[in-house]
């Protein structure tokens, strides 16, 4: 056994599973690729003040989560702890907004960091699959992805989920509520950290999951009976786009995520079988993140959604998803020279579109066919001396055990006709 296994909080992706992971991030972008959202990718590590700025001072993620690094070069850097800052950065740094149609729509997909205590769910190492729609400020745009968002779960059979939804004001009717606010937590018997958090933003304090905390919170001013009335407009034709588009939601006024950039708009997806980590994707409108990390006035509106608490959704429904098998086809070889004929057959079938693997270091027919057999291909191709001799290989339904001679010179038309 091996002295060393991964890191705590971390786990290795492996066959047979790693194909279902493979599935859920095509299936997720799938809804976004076919609304013109471009594919982006960036770097796993950026400026830490990206996220000191972008995210916020006041999160955990920033104040107790991040991995924090520093170069031979004395650059003070972070692996991304999400998606959105480095999105915008990205955006911003190549003109993308100056290039002609807003809103820029970008989706990506990758891993994330966060120092978290480690737990079924929750992990220092996570996938996500994001979207992002840059530059333009318009209710529709908000219903839009929060439709992409959930057309992607519905594709992958996940129906035991909620969507919660939340309006946090603007620059405008957010100041009145903070003050609300403050003098309301003020009254309240919060710890240190939580004092600290409460000053610089109030609204994080809404989001703190201890029964303590939430006990002393009955009661507190919801950000919803201050809205202005833009807000408010804005607010509800989000929701009657949500509505007459049949996605259900569920009002939260306590929602407010743990980020410190989101705008009216926001909304999360928890899903009613994973417990405690219960939110599989979420996200808002974040119209006033580019200002603050040095760009333009961007108004804009995204979301991520896990990949690894997608794939528990999954198993908590008991949904299998339907794939296809890794090898349709499986070659096995009699013979040094029947093994350099079908090694030569098996790399045509492979350029001409069909999954074919081959038995390597073959000591018996017996364990090949078993080898053919866990592979989970429907044909075994076999071939010995005798076969070769004819100008034929042997063709087995692994499923019904029929098995026939196919001329090797029609092997590959054969096998393309059955639809492999």
């Amino acid at each position: 056994m091996s002295t060393f296994t991964a890191p705590k909080g971390t786990y290795d992706l492996l066959p047979p599973s790693s194909a279902t992971f493979l599935a859920i991030r095509e299936r997720l972008s799938a809804p976004a690729r076919r609304a013109g959202y471009g594919y982006i990718e960036t770097p796993v590590f950026e400026d830490v003040k990206l996220f000191s700025r972008g995210v916020g001072e006041s999160t955990d993620i920033v104040s107790k989560e991040m991995y924090n690094l520093t170069t031979k070069g004395g650059d003070e850097l972070a692996l991304r702890p999400e998606g959105t800052a480095s999105v915008l950065r990205a955006a911003l740094q190549a003109n993308l907004h100056k290039q002609g149609n807003l809103p820029v729509k970008l989706w990506y997909s990758g891993s994330y960091y966060r120092y978290e205590r480690a737990q079924k769910g929750r992990y220092r190492q996570f996938a996500q699959v994001g979207a992002e729609a840059i530059g333009a400020e318009d209710p529709a745009l908000d219903a839009e992805l929060i439709i992409l968002a959930d057309d992607a779960f519905r594709s992958l059979g996940l129906s035991d989920y909620t969507l919660l939804l939340n309006s946090l004001g603007d620059k405008q009717c957010r100041p009145v509520y903070r003050a609300a606010l403050i003098e309301f937590l003020a009254g309240l018997d919060l710890d240190e950290d939580t004092r600290r958090r409460a000053e610089i933003n109030p609204l994080r304090v809404l989001d703190d999951k201890r029964e303590s905390v939430q006990e002393q919170l009955v009661g507190a001013p919801m950000l919803r009976d201050f809205l202005c009335e833009d807000c408010k407009a804005y607010d509800e034709k989000v929701r009657e786009l949500l509505t007459a588009n049949g996605v259900a939601f569920v009002d939260d006024p306590k929602l407010v995520r743990g980020l410190d950039y989101y705008t009216r708009t926001t909304f999360e997806f928890v899903h009613n079988g994973l417990g405690a980590q219960s939110a599989i994707g979420g996200g808002g409108r974040y119209d006033g993140l580019s200002e603050m990390i040095g760009g333009p006035a961007l108004p804009s509106v995204g979301w991520a959604l896990g990949v690894d608490r997608t794939f528990l959704a999954l198993e908590a429904e008991g949904v299998v998803l339907d794939l296809p098998p890794a090898t349709s086809v499986y070659a096995v070889a009699l013979g040094e020279e029947a093994k350099n004929v079908l090694f030569a057959k098996v790399v045509e079938l492979r350029r001409a579109g069909v999954a074919t693997d081959l038995a390597f270091g073959v000591k018996s027919i017996k364990n090949a066919m078993k080898s053919a057999d866990r592979s989970g291909a429907r044909f075994a191709l076999i071939a010995g001396d005798r076969d070769l001799a004819e100008g034929v290989v042997q063709l087995k339904d692994m499923s019904t055990g029929e098995q026939s001679p196919v001329a090797l010179d029609a092997l590959v038309t054969t096998l393309k006709e059955k639809q492999l």
